[in-house]
């Protein structure tokens, strides 16, 4: 079977320093295109022999997937799962290196050749929008489209906020058979209106599965894990599981038992007075939905963030410090993706948008600025106390931190919290 050669990647390559930079941007959804479909076209077009389902939103896209993953597997599904949080067929799992969420060129395709060839009926993949956009999904059938939620995000990519709801529209314009909707979403109707043979809706009061009516069920929904919003999540794993008339009760009591989603409000540490939590949280909205759940758990609530460089989201920075300083006792502002960007420069606009009354930085006590991403975690356990809780955010369970160069050096938070508190 074809496997991606070192030589395709260096014609690749070339490319991208031939052909100008806004040329190259404006001629990637046709480049993404015709990869997809060479790429299906080798692998025999392996999602025709599987049920797809694609999970797309601004948040709770892992966390679903994760849920519908464990859902399917333990009524006997046997599944396969492309996110963020790695890579799965059946019962081997593995970690997502490619600081892309959903794969490009021909990766998918093989990954769905593979998924086909172990045996797998079902698939469940997280579609970002730039994904969508760059036409990666081209010869791919999709079977179900989940919408959890839609806020600002990737403005500098897609060039709007309208680009990027058009982006997350085209994978319900692509999809015919069954639609999962968040009814409780402002963005609901943009997703309504396009036709499918089955449409399921939930919501926390409306919609056809509800948080209200999971909580009177003999099988009652009572997550374990952190976070009001992981009930929204929980909600669209549910409608997914539905949807292909499985076991309710099972699935409910499924949910039940996760007590953790990697890099997803995270326990990394509890029993030493204070607790560690890792979370991915990457956008204002999502970041604030953590410290709002957290903050009245702790006695102090100690923060370690920053933001990725690349020319993404740039608007988000300063949100990103005024929303620390209203929840966080102590904030430290550390490196996390710069990508080619001045990491330096990336904090100095999060610190804007923490109000400092016009204090010089040394003279503000919950701040501190800690470029080293090891110290500024070290920092943050050095500050905990009995009651405390440290927070950190940005990174999850990704496994490198993006550089100059496109470079990517090995780390997790998780294992350096892990080594830090032997």
């Amino acid at each position: 079977m074809f496997q991606e050669s070192g030589l395709l990647n260096k014609i690749l390559s070339l490319g991208r320093k031939i052909i100008p930079r806004r040329i190259f941007k404006l001629a990637q959804p046709i480049y993404h295109w015709c990869l997809s479909i060479l790429g299906a076209v080798i692998y025999r077009f392996p999602s025709r022999s599987m049920k797809v389902i694609a999970v797309t939103g601004t948040k709770g896209k892992s966390t679903t997937v994760f849920m519908v993953s464990k859902i399917f597997e333990e009524q006997g599904k046997p599944v396969a799962a492309i996110g963020s949080l790695g890579f799965k067929i059946k019962d081997h799992t593995w970690p997502n290196a490619l600081k892309m969420t959903l794969p490009g060129r021909l990766k998918l395709q093989k990954f769905l050749y593979q998924a086909k060839k172990a045996g797998c009926e079902y698939v469940v993949l997280e579609a970002t929008s730039e994904g969508i956009a760059q036409n990666r999904l081209a010869g791919v059938d999709i079977d179900c489209a989940v919408f959890t939620t839609l806020h600002r995000e990737h403005l500098e990519s897609h060039g709007s906020f309208e680009n990027y709801l058009a982006a997350k529209q085209k994978l319900f314009l692509k999809t015919k058979n069954r639609h999962i909707l968040n009814i409780d979403d402002p963005y609901f109707e943009k997703f309504a209106n396009y036709s499918a043979k089955t449409k399921i809706t939930f919501g926390e009061r409306w919609g056809m599965i509800t948080g209200e009516n999971l909580r009177t069920k003999s099988e009652k929904l009572d997550l374990k894990l952190l976070g009001d919003f992981n009930e929204y999540n929980a909600l669209a794993a549910l409608s997914v599981a539905s949807a292909y008339n499985l076991d309710m009760d099972k699935a409910v009591a499924s949910l039940n038992l996760i007590e953790s989603v990697p890099g997803r409000m995270e326990v990394i540490c509890s029993g030493k007075g204070f607790d560690v939590i890792v979370d991915y949280a990457h956008t204002p909205d999502s970041l604030e939905a953590v410290y709002k759940n957290l903050k009245p758990r702790a006695h102090k609530l100690i923060c370690v963030l920053g933001a990725a460089g690349g020319g993404r989201d740039k608007w988000k920075r300063p949100e990103f410090g005024k929303i620390a300083a209203k929840y966080c006792d102590e904030i430290i502002l550390t490196n996390e993706d710069p990508y080619d960007e001045n990491p330096e420069e990336i904090l100095d606009q999060i610190e804007r948008g923490i109000p400092t009354n016009n204090l010089p930085t040394s003279d503000i006590g919950k701040l501190q600025k800690i470029m080293d991403r090891k110290e500024a975690i070290k920092q943050a356990l050095t500050l905990a106390n009995e009651g405390d809780l440290i927070v950190i955010t940005g990174k999850g369970s990704e496994t490198s931190i993006a550089v100059a160069g496109g470079r990517k050096i090995p780390w997790s938070d998780k294992e350096v919290v892990e080594e830090l508190l032997k």
